[in-house]
């Protein structure tokens, strides 16, 4: 599971930051990879990493302001003239009026699309929004200034590893009986009995990482934190600016690392930087932020970590 920040920036873009995207790289675990928000020039971001858009198959939207959606169209469209791949279908979970924005843009523009797009709109309700057999994505109204949507995704814990190497010292033959055995089967062979419990080692906890779109300083984002191996949050503003963050919905940097201290995160990153922040300044940011919580991280655009 890898995370990638396509664009880091707040309201509009800059030279140094495009507008907000992330991708959630889940190519190991399903063969797939989710999309939080789509700015302007997401798309554009995408040509410059190795990230091919066939296998952008869920996107989730935080809210409807244009930094974080505006590049939907575009997007969408592209990933369709991809004929040479194939065309794999795409869910879209986000507000109310995230599937008529979409479709508007479609139909003024003329655009047609080679693969169909499940829409899944949420309300104040929200809670769990996508559940399978190794992940959960569980979903709460944030505090921003219009209807705004954090996420929390949970990947659900996996079968420890079978130790191959003891069976065979023991004497059971490499072949299908290591499979029966991995499935929690116990196996008899020449008179000896192999336990499953024997040779697969502990189950691997699942990571969490939760991914915030804009909002104030709130016990929601506490709670989608809890214990996450990773915290994604927005610190638009810096430490000295809690007035003007909470008159524009945002946060500071130090509100952003007091939510993952509360909420016992183990790694906070920070996005969605004013443009007013540059050079020595964003050091201004990360200084803020560890003074809370020590392992903080201000992302600039491409930054890519490995969970």
């Amino acid at each position: 599971m890898d995370i990638q920040f396509l664009g880091t920036g707040a309201g509009q873009p800059s030279h140094s930051r495009k507008t907000q995207a992330i991708a959630l790289k889940l190519l190991d675990e399903r063969g797939e990879i989710w999309l939080f928000d789509c700015g302007e020039a997401t798309q554009h971001q995408i040509l410059e990493t190795t990230i091919k858009p066939r296998k952008i198959t869920k996107i989730f939207i935080s809210h409807l302001h244009g930094d974080h959606i505006f590049g939907l169209p575009g997007f969408l469209s592209s990933r369709s003239f991809q004929s040479s791949d194939e065309q794999t279908d795409l869910e879209i979970y986000g507000p109310q009026g995230i599937k008529n924005f979409v479709m508007t843009s479609l139909k003024i523009s003329g655009s047609k699309l080679g693969y169909r797009i499940d829409f899944h709109e949420l309300d104040q309700t929200a809670g769990i929004v996508f559940e399978d057999e190794s992940f959960t994505v569980y979903a709460e109204p944030l505090d921003h200034t219009i209807f705004c949507l954090g996420y929390r995704v949970m990947e659900k814990d996996r079968a420890g590893e079978l130790d191959s190497e003891r069976l065979q010292a023991d004497g059971l033959p490499f072949g299908p009986l290591f499979g029966q055995i991995k499935r929690g089967e116990t196996v008899e062979l020449d008179g000896k009995i192999y336990r499953p419990e024997d040779y697969i080692g502990p189950d691997k906890k699942g990571k969490v990482v939760t991914i915030l779109g804009d909002t104030r300083k709130t016990e929601a984002a506490v709670r989608l934190a809890v214990g996450a191996d990773l915290l994604v949050h927005e610190a638009t503003y810096e430490a000295s600016e809690p007035k003007i963050a909470k008159k524009h919905g945002h946060s500071t940097t130090k509100q952003a690392a007091e939510v993952a201290k509360e909420a016992g995160a183990n790694r906070l990153i920070l996005t969605h930087i004013s443009p007013r922040y540059v050079g020595k300044a964003v050091k201004q940011l990360l200084t803020e932020a560890q003074a809370v919580h020590e392992n903080s991280h201000v992302a600039k655009d491409f930054y890519e970590e490995k969970l």
